[in-house]
């Protein structure tokens, strides 16, 4: 057995392989993995001698430890190795990788390998993403450790075991974590925008057509108008559309209206008639306006229902509305004719009705003004949401508070 205990590859990275009679071979460069049960296995080194790359297969070795790597072939022996991209090399395609680390919610950087003897194998345990790797690969790791005891602070080790990453293929961009999909829907949608925007778009879109499809609309969402459109633009038109579908009508007129006309255009043809009509009447604004900000889902009611069924009907209906603050109420030509906040319902006789309750003094704006002015109304009047008519009072949508902070803040502080 040639690798006795565990060690971690900048450990034995430079290191001196020899020949039987102790004579230097070359400096160990790099591992060829590959798959193996339980985990991934080194099959070879890849040495350097003067400029040269040679392999020697695992099953050639005596020893492998951090003193010494001994072969049992000679100089003469030695078989040339030219780099290729078919073989997953250690160094190469594992370290300094990012990882998707779900736990953590954040994206981390392979800083070194763990490697342990199992049989006559060398296997791949795990990878190091903490500040202990970062250092080992310093050589400093043994002193920093005995200047933090002066201080009674030791440094954790932080390493992700190999169980949990997904099976890995040459010349990959990044490494993620395997995970099932129900453990993903439960981080916040924000932050699975914060690991897909840390990431290649190759990556973001597996990753993101590897969660539920409600999560994924909803995480598309968070992200930037760039990252949506790269993520949207390189996908499969159906799941692109399934996605795209789950999202409220206003967002996805957002996606749509800055992809390629073509792609949107087949992206709609794959969606509900109703939902895509919902989508293609928002998409007719322009973007910087009450009607480009504006969603068209929202709850409208009768005036002459009572307040106990306006809360029989609202708990149904605010189930499929992400921001149900208002209840509006509606003549029988759907012109706006007052609001009323879930507060006020809430606080109401059951017994009365919506319109002895209701505000008839309304504030709204046409779709054609502008978001500032928008903005400065929704302050003005301290409003959640404002709703947008058209010149004869059809209800057409509301704008809430959550669509103009986003489009209003700095750049710093917006959606990743």
């Amino acid at each position: 057995m040639p690798l006795f205990g565990e060690l971690f590859l900048s450990e034995v990275i430079k290191q001196q392989v020899l020949d039987p009679q102790g004579n230097e071979l070359g400096k160990l460069k790099d591992f060829v993995v590959v798959k193996a049960d339980p985990l991934p296995k080194v099959d070879a080194l890849i040495i350097e001698k003067r400029a040269n790359l040679f392999c020697i297969p695992w099953s050639d070795l005596n020893l492998f430890n951090k003193r010494i790597i001994a072969a049992n072939v000679d100089s003469k022996d030695l078989v040339k190795y030219e780099m290729n991209d078919n073989d997953l090399l250690a160094v190469r395609d594992i370290l300094d990788k990012q990882i998707v680390d779900v736990n953590g919610i954040k994206v981390v950087r392979v800083n070194d390998i763990k490697l342990e003897g199992y049989e006559s194998d060398a296997i791949l345990i795990a990878v190091d993403v903490g500040m202990r790797g970062v250092l080992r690969r310093l050589g400093v790791e043994r002193k920093s450790d005995d200047l933090l005891k002066v201080f009674k602070v030791s440094l954790p080790y932080n390493l992700i075991s190999w169980d949990y990453l997904q099976p890995l293929h040459p010349k990959l961009t990044s490494i993620t974590l395997t995970v099932p999909r129900q453990k993903l829907s439960e981080l916040h949608p924000a932050d699975l925008a914060e690991i897909i925007s840390q990431v290649s778009h190759k990556e973001g879109a597996t990753f993101l057509k590897n969660l539920d499809v409600t999560v994924a609309a909803e995480t598309l969402s968070e992200l930037s108008p760039e990252t949506q459109v790269e993520l949207i633009r390189d996908m499969d038109t159906e799941e692109a559309s399934d996605i795209i579908e789950m999202m409220p009508p206003d967002d996805a007129a957002d996606v749509l209206s800055d992809l390629p006309a073509d792609k949107a255009k087949e992206i709609l043809e794959h969606i509900e008639k109703e939902e895509a009509e919902d989508i293609q009447e928002l998409l007719g604004h322009e973007e910087d306006t009450a009607g480009g900000l504006m969603t068209n889902v929202f709850i409208a009611y009768s005036p002459e229902i009572t307040v106990k069924e306006a809360m029989e009907n609202f708990r149904r209906d605010a189930a499929e509305i992400d921001n149900a603050y208002y209840l509006y109420m509606i003549d029988k030509d759907e012109k706006l004719v007052g609001v009323v906040s879930v507060r006020e319902l809430l606080l109401a006789d059951p017994e009365m009705r919506i319109s002895e309750i209701m505000e008839t003094k309304l504030k709204t704006v046409t779709p054609d003004v502008d978001e500032k002015i928008v903005a400065m109304t929704i302050s003005k009047y301290n409003l959640l949401a404002l709703p947008v008519v058209d010149s004869e009072g059809f209800l057409l949508g509301i704008v809430t508070v959550d669509d103009i902070l986003d489009r209003m803040l700095p750049p710093e502080a917006k959606k990743k």
